[in-house]
């Protein structure tokens, strides 16, 4: 292990004071790494000088692992860049709940392992979305956690029609639909009413918003399953489509949003010998 990337968010390492004492352990075990930011700060935000930042565009090239720092967010937004180069990623939770990461920041000094191999990779399933208008393609991701389709903050109904493999699953409404991965089934999806389910499954969980239709209930399909969403004809105007909780991309009239399971696979570093339901009773005791 020698190309490695560790990747703060600036704004939860106050001071980058995480990110450093990382460096200083993996520097006595023989790893040299390299220093990227996750995202672009804003221009008022000043990088400490005695640290060298480089492009993560230029070092994933060469990379064999990312380590980042933050919460389940910064987790999520590295895992989709460094998925579409098959890089593995290791979280490190500086966040509230870091549900995602493997670390705590309490327990740098376990990443001198990296060094020897000392690691396993878990293989975790993604979901491909695309919006299609008429007959453009004008949204296409991928995501770990889930596909949000929400009203927007406006306080009236939205009506969606959904399918798996064409066939009608339900029409819903209410304030939106939540399709997640198993590893999004502990995060929005489990708020709104829907299952926990273990993150090394293939399955797709379909999770209605405040529904106002009391049929309307989550289902849980096979990895296999194609589901599309639809504005209904008496539904409001339009609705928005958040992917992992990024920007929010407006859906109109006769807009299809597709989720299936992506061809792609997220790798997570684990580095502890622990379960799932280890880490669910860790996660949410204080909860």
């Amino acid at each position: 292990m020698k190309n490695v990337i560790l990747s703060p968010n600036p704004y939860r390492d106050k001071g980058f004071q995480t990110v450093r004492a990382a460096m200083k352990v993996l520097r006595d075990a023989g790893i040299e790494p390299k220093l990227c930011l996750p995202f672009e700060v804003d221009k008022s935000f000043e990088l400490p000088r005695d640290l060298r930042f480089t492009r993560l565009d230029r070092e994933l090239q060469n990379a064999e692992m990312v380590i980042c720092f933050g919460g389940d967010g910064t987790i999520l937004h590295m895992a989709k860049t460094a998925t579409r180069k098959n890089i593995p990623v290791l979280g490190v939770n500086i966040g509230t709940m870091g549900f995602m990461a493997e670390l705590e920041s309490n327990e740098l000094d376990q990443l001198a392992r990296l060094a020897n191999g000392d690691y396993t990779v878990d293989h975790r399933m993604m979901l491909d979305v695309t919006v299609q208008r008429d007959r453009d393609i004008v949204f296409h991701d991928i995501c770990l956690n889930d596909a949000v389709i929400t009203k927007g903050a406006i306080a009236r109904i939205t009506h969606l029609a959904v399918k798996c493999d064409g066939v009608d699953a339900m029409t819903c409404g209410g304030d939106g639909i939540i399709v997640a991965t198993p590893t999004g089934s502990t995060g929005y999806s489990l708020s709104a009413g829907g299952p926990i389910v273990e993150p090394e499954a293939s399955n797709i969980i379909i999770t209605p918003i405040c529904a106002h239709d009391v049929m309307s209930r989550c289902i849980v399909a096979p990895g296999r399953r194609v589901v599309t969403v639809e504005l209904v004809r008496n539904s409001r105007r339009n609705a928005f489509l958040s992917v992992d909780g990024g920007k929010a991309v407006r859906m109109n009239m006769g807009d299809v949003a597709t989720v299936k399971k992506s061809t792609m696979e997220a790798k997570l570093v684990r580095l502890k010998n622990r379960s799932f339901y280890d880490v669910l009773n860790a996660k949410f005791k204080n909860v």
